[in-house]
This record gives C-alpha cells, sequence and structure tokens, in this order.
C-alpha cells in the first residue's frame, strides 16, 4: 500500500499576496479566512515577527505545479 504524504504549496487559486496563507489553509484542511485571521493576530501579538516569516516562507515554499489549486 502506497501513502501519499502532503506537501506544502503556495496556492495559485487562493492568495491575496503570494498564497501562503491559502496553501496553508489547504494543507491543514481548514478555511482559509480563518488561517489567514489567526495570522493576524499572531503578528499583532508577536510584534511584527508575523510579516519577516510571511516574507521568508513566501520565498521557501514552492508554488502548487497543479494550476488548478
Amino acid at each position: 500500500m502506497v501513502k501519499k504524504t502532503k506537501k506544502l504549496y503556495l496556492s495559485n487559486k487562493d492568495k491575496k499576496i503570494s498564497g501562503f496563507c491559502g496553501g496553508l489553509a489547504q494543507y491543514l484542511e481548514m478555511d482559509s479566512t480563518i488561517v489567514r485571521l489567526l495570522y493576524v493576530l499572531l503578528t499583532l501579538v508577536t510584534i511584527g515577527f508575523g510579516i519577516v516569516f510571511y516574507i521568508i516562507a513566501s520565498l521557501i515554499v514552492p508554488r502548487n505545479p497543479d494550476k488548478n489549486k
């Protein structure tokens, strides 16, 4: 039996800036709006560290090769 692993990609379809939160929502099987709200809250609580993390993650996480996702 072959087990398919989940991979984190930037979303091609559900994106506002780079698609990181949309891709994270797809990976976690959550609503992307909830992920975005939690991310904004995390950024406010950590005094802006979330912005730096978002930029780094957008550069490191690859784009989804499937154009429909």
